[in-house]
């Protein structure tokens, strides 16, 4: 197996491209979820990040659509895992099985040689079978037998989990929470968009007739496009300021880990290109740093006493960090004085 590089996808896509390509799989997702936008524009984000989406939420409320359309919205690879206690972590990764006739062994892949995997209730599994997609997840390929695959371009893990059953259910390993970029909760849909939802679901399912409105070759160049969003010195800078800050708060014992930092700016990339910009401002950074950063950190004893999530928590540092106020000047900025001819602190220079 062989893995595709960004020579053989191509050049990148113009701006119009990129928004009418991003603008369709969004629309296609929202003919199965309803007035769910900015949920559904986040996952997308995520896509685009080259990250995982961890999907926890209560059940009914649309965790495997949102990951099943998202999945049918692409014409490219999906598997699914059901995860359940007696999964073993060869179904996942794959097995070496001897061919009598060869007289040979061969591998044969697992669920995870896909470029969307939907894993459903993932803490239904052991940790034994949950750690076997840590080197998937992080190094896009797989071991086995000492043979190492390559995983294709794109690849995305989206997890669901429920957070209120915990009977049968094991805690994801610290490591693997780590490695999903970003936690998102769908919510109850307001009295609306559940009669809408009434209307259009009340006879057939949606996901029926969703049909792919892009491909993989496309995600290639749009996730190309999102890797040349300009980040500014001093966005780099709050960045690192809003991680630091978990690691320094008396609430918390475990802070957000420089993985955290990097998919923290990768994410906000994605959502500045979906937005039309080819900046990332350090609001991007204060709308992310919730869904990025909060489950990642462990509370305190105390902290968990008091009932305080660690919502709360990103979202009281985020409000108590001095955002970056002049816009002709970053207070970080410790350069000389330049003229800008106009541009925008955080604008990348043109030519």
């Amino acid at each position: 197996m062989t893995q595709q590089t960004w020579d053989e996808v191509g050049g990148l896509l113009p701006h119009d491209e990129f928004r009418a390509a991003s603008e369709a799989i969004v629309a296609n997702i929202e003919q199965v979820i309803e007035g769910k936008t900015a949920t559904v524009r986040l996952a997308l984000a995520v896509l685009l990040a080259e990250g995982h989406l961890l999907i926890e939420d209560v059940p009914g409320v649309g965790k495997t659509k949102l990951a099943k359309a998202m999945a049918r919205s692409i014409d490219c690879s999906v598997r699914r895992i059901q995860f359940t206690p007696d999964l073993l972590p060869s179904d996942v990764t794959g097995v070496s099985v001897y061919n009598q006739e060869t007289h040979d062994f061969e591998f044969r892949p697992g669920a995870v040689f896909a470029n969307l995997v939907v894993g459903d209730e993932i803490n239904r599994a052991s940790p034994k079978t949950q750690s076997a997609l840590l080197e998937c997840m992080e190094e896009r390929q797989v071991t086995v037998d000492g043979v190492t695959y390559q995983l294709q371009t794109p690849f995305m893990v989206i997890a669901t989990q429920n957070p209120i059953e915990m009977e049968g259910t094991y805690p994801l390993p610290e490591a693997q929470r780590d490695r999903f970029t970003a936690r998102i909760a769908m919510g109850y849909p307001d009295p609306g968009a559940e009669l809408a939802m009434l209307d259009g679901h009340g006879a057939t399912d949606p996901l029926d007739g969703l049909r792919p409105v892009s491909d993989a070759a496309t995600v290639r160049r749009l996730i190309g496009h999102v890797r040349q969003v300009h980040v500014a010195d001093a966005v780099k800078q709050y960045a690192i300021d809003l991680v630091t800050a978990t690691r320094e708060a008396p609430d918390l014992r475990l802070g957000a880990s420089p993985r955290a930092t990097l998919q923290l700016l990768r994410t906000a990339r994605a959502v500045a290109a979906l937005e039309g910009r080819d900046y990332v401002l350090p609001d991007d950074l204060q709308a992310l740093a919730v869904p990025v950063l909060a489950h990642r950190i462990i509370p305190t004893a105390d902290a968990q006493l008091a009932r305080r999530t660690t919502d709360a928590i990103v979202a009281e540092l985020v409000h108590r960090l001095p955002l970056p106020h002049d816009r002709k000047r970053s207070p970080y900025d410790t350069r000389p004085p330049a003229p800008n001819n106009g541009r925008g602190p955080y604008e990348p220079r043109r030519p």
